[in-house]
């Protein structure tokens, strides 16, 4: 088992009545699942986001702690979360990092993998907005 590891979980959700696709605002909520999966404690003080749109716009976002707080997690424990994000498109994606410091004052990054916000079409919940093809 690694000394040092956070391992994450997203769960992305469209919000329709957040939403506004005429004026182009599309509303997103993304729950996340931080496990300590390493064998020290450590504690996430500050987000890296990296936040797409279908148009190739691109926002940065970075801060400390996660709605407002800073985790101390023991190893197997858990900490999860709901935020959220507007897009102008009806999908984007996002992705990014958590920085880490460990009890024994390690510092590490812990990496989010990409995943797609993709807003479901107005008159058939869960099915895209948009058809998307894959080449």
């Amino acid at each position: 088992m690694p000394k040092y590891q956070f391992q994450v979980e997203v769960r992305p959700q469209y919000l329709p009545e957040q939403s506004a696709p005429e004026r182009g605002a599309y509303s997103f909520a993304y729950t996340i699942t931080i496990t300590n999966t390493g064998d020290q404690v450590a504690q996430l003080i500050a987000r890296h986001w990296i936040i797409c749109d279908a148009n190739g716009q691109v926002q940065e976002v970075k801060g400390l702690g996660v709605v407002g707080q800073q985790p101390l997690l023991k190893p197997g424990e858990a900490f999860e979360y709901t935020s959220g994000c507007r897009l102008r498109t009806a999908s984007g994606s996002m992705h990014g990092s958590y920085f880490c410091v460990a009890e024994d004052g390690e510092r590490f990054d812990c990496p989010i993998a990409l995943f797609v916000l993709e807003a479901d079409a107005p008159d058939e919940p869960g099915r895209p907005f948009t058809q998307r093809v894959l080449h």
